[in-house]
């Protein structure tokens, strides 16, 4: 966590320009936000925590002075350029498990670790039955019900809480959400939020209120719903129809749904 400053990401953080041996699990949390940042062209990177600091989002959500309704106090939001570096740019020994991060490079692992857990808990239990976990809508499924039946999964309504905008019905693979309805905070009026767009270095202007992708695994469902927001409605399904592993349904500012072909499958009726 980079909210803990004992925590060994803090740490590797502070001391940019050594080379560092890692835990285990740091390492292959690194190796799939770099697998993130690949699928996503970029667009998913854990090299954002400067821009991140600099909208706000320098604390814990729960603990940060701005609200959900906006009555808190205002969060003040720096121009950022986009980020100088990529993971290719962080030096890696993997014989020694070491890793030594460039001046001015801090990461953060952000939905990446979480989906990581989630799937690293779902193959734990599968040895046990079939499972589904969910780390805050990060959702791993390591099989079907010990009746054969799919699990029943609600996709949240970003507009009305009290509904599920759809339910799906999965047997295993991975399902996430990211959406722009709830880590946000007002500035000058404006909404801003926690998804940054790389390319400018400010969070992500979009039309996409909040996108759920379903993959193989949920690792590829977070950094794919996560794409797709940032790359809006249109550009967003494009890409999300020419992933054949991967199907989707978004959640637009103007209350519309628009579903992948692949998805119609999924839905339960």
């Amino acid at each position: 966590s980079r909210f803990r400053p004992d925590s060994e990401l803090s740490q590797l953080n502070r001391q940019p320009g050594e080379m560092q041996p890692v835990s285990l699990a740091l390492w292959k949390v690194f190796q799939a936000a770099r697998q993130a940042e690949i699928r996503s062209d970029g667009l998913v990177t854990p090299l954002l925590l400067g821009a991140l600091e600099s909208a706000g989002y320098n604390a814990s959500f729960e603990k940060l002075a701005g609200d959900v309704d906006g009555t808190g106090p205002v969060l003040m939001i720096e121009t950022l350029p986009a980020p100088a570096y990529q993971t290719a740019d962080i030096e890696r020994d993997e014989r020694s498990r070491c890793l030594r991060l460039p001046y001015g490079a801090r990461l953060d692992f952000g939905g990446v670790a979480k989906g990581w857990a989630a799937h690293q808990a779902a193959q734990r239990l599968q040895g046990y039955g079939a499972a589904l976990v969910d780390a805050g809508g990060d959702i791993a499924l390591s099989g079907h019900q010990s009746d054969g039946s799919p699990w029943a999964i609600g996709v949240a309504n970003p507009f009305n809480p009290d509904e599920d905008l759809a339910l799906l019905m999965l047997g295993k693979g991975g399902v996430a959400t990211s959406g722009r309805d709830y880590r946000r905070w007002q500035k000058d009026g404006r909404w801003q939020h926690h998804i940054i767009d790389p390319r400018t270095g400010l969070p992500a202007e979009t039309d996409v209120i909040s996108a759920t992708v379903i993959a193989p695994d949920v690792m590829q469902a977070e950094t794919a719903a996560k794409t797709v927001l940032i790359l809006g409605s249109r550009a967003g399904m494009d890409w999300l129809e020419a992933q054949p592993e991967l199907a989707g349904m978004l959640a637009l500012e103007d209350g519309r749904r628009l579903d992948s072909q692949r998805t119609k499958s999924y839905l339960w009726s």
